[in-house]
């Protein structure tokens, strides 16, 4: 199901139109599976459990972005797509976009302060993003 933002993405470069695999999906899928799973038990410290749940956020939106027959190396536009991908609201792939920026100040520069608040949005958000895909089922033959 081509997308004429999507489309217009690809023609400027900031997206590859590529078809996926099952495989790549269902792989996508599971390691999201895993890491959502994770990111849930509250035994494990706040940060990890943003870590996981950021992936897993990630995996996901991949998945759904491969389903449709695109490719992106940029994670901020993997969430944007979602827009176009899913129907996610602009609200809610926001949140993932919050999530990318706190990802990276932690990653580039040593910031660890989580906000609780923030991981269990986005602990909702993926586990939406993951529904989401399940419910685009199988690609077409």
């Amino acid at each position: 199901m081509p997308s004429q933002q999507l489309d217009n993405l690809v023609r400027i470069g900031q997206l590859r139109a590529e078809s996926a695999t099952q495989a790549e999906i269902d792989g996508l899928m599971r390691s999201g599976a895993a890491r959502i799973k994770d990111a849930e038990n509250e035994q494990l410290s706040v940060e990890s459990r943003f870590d996981l749940a950021y992936n897993a956020a990630h995996a996901f939106s991949l998945a759904a972005l491969r389903f449709h027959g695109y490719r992106s190396e940029n994670r901020f536009l993997v969430f944007q797509s979602l827009q176009h991908t899913l129907g996610l609201s602009p609200p809610k792939w926001r949140v993932l976009d919050q999530a990318h920026k706190k990802r990276n100040l932690v990653e580039y520069e040593g910031g660890a302060d989580i906000d609780a608040g923030l991981l269990e949005a986005l602990i909702r958000i993926a586990r939406e993003v993951e529904s989401g895909v399940i419910a685009l089922g199988q690609l077409p033959r």
